[in-house]
């Protein structure tokens, strides 16, 4: 299945946890892996508490840091740091799925992570049997 999502900033995290238990409840799924993949070169994908905004503006926050938007980037297209971010954080994550459910832990959720937007973009979700 594949999901449009929509970012309204340069960087930003946007909690999609409901958009895959959605799939997950639609497929029928009891039992079984949840892929999820970003198949972008400049957004990416990760599980991080979701309970406390703050904590995806932090995690943003150190990124930009770490990998500033002014450096002596050799990528002609200007967006090298959104490649570097995507390359850190990574493109995919499995998650196990129990009685119909995602297992995640109580302050767990899964994150859409823009690095060059605002874009429209895509996100997989594939249902696995065990």
């Amino acid at each position: 299945m594949r999901l449009s999502v929509n970012t309204h900033s340069q960087t930003e995290m946007i909690d999609v946890t409901s958009l895959v238990q959605q799939q997950v409840s639609e497929g029928g799924m009891d039992s079984g892996l949840c892929l999820v993949f970003v198949p972008h070169t400049t957004a990416a994908v990760t599980i991080n508490e979701s309970a406390d905004p703050a904590v995806a503006r932090d995690i943003l926050m150190v990124l930009n840091k770490i990998v500033p938007w002014k450096e002596a980037y050799r990528h002609m297209e200007g967006n090298s740091p959104a490649h570097l971010k995507t390359s850190i954080i990574g493109s995919s994550e499995t998650i196990a799925i129990e009685n119909g459910r995602l297992v995640l832990g109580t302050w767990q959720g899964i994150f859409f992570c823009e690095f060059d937007g605002p874009r429209t973009r895509k996100l997989d979700v594939r249902l696995l049997r065990a």
